[in-house]
């Protein structure tokens, strides 16, 4: 796997779907999300308690991916250990699932221009609607910059 999560195929994507299909009929728990906006870059954190899986939204944009603890990760109709410290570079076109055999942190970063969380969800998948963030449910820690007013 390297330091490179690449972008999927169709095939890949609709086989990660059907994963998240069975993952559905599981036991849920709400994971918080940790958002941070600040200087143009959106950070995005979760943390999976071991035993946990994660499903994500089809992420349409670039990233770093920045993994600490231990998981198996779906990359294509591939599961990856990936143990430590990490830092990828993640291609758009993918929808990742993962498992944590350890507490692992899992951090996304872009860069982008939304002036709001909202703004920067919307920008990084089309099916904003579908991210845990979004729930009734959901737990989410902000942290965003100061935004100065231009005249």
């Amino acid at each position: 796997m390297k330091d490179l999560i690449p972008a999927m195929s169709c095939e890949d994507i609709y086989f990660a779907c059907e994963m998240e299909k069975y993952i559905a009929t599981l036991e849920q728990v709400d994971i918080p999300t940790f958002h941070t906006l600040h200087a143009g870059v959106y950070t995005r954190t979760i943390i999976l308690e071991a035993g946990q899986v994660a499903s994500g939204v089809i992420i349409s944009v670039p990233t770093t991916l920045v993994v600490t603890g231990h998981l198996k990760l779906l990359l294509g109709k591939e599961v990856n250990e990936i143990e430590g410290f990490n830092v990828f570079i993640a291609e758009a076109n993918r929808k990742q699932v993962a498992l944590a055999i350890k507490k692992t942190t899992i951090v996304m970063i872009l860069k982008t221009d939304a002036r709001t969380i909202a703004e920067a969800e919307a920008y990084f998948t089309q099916e904003p609607d579908r991210l845990a963030s979004r729930l009734p449910s959901a737990i989410n820690h902000i942290k965003q910059g100061v935004l100065l007013c231009q005249e």
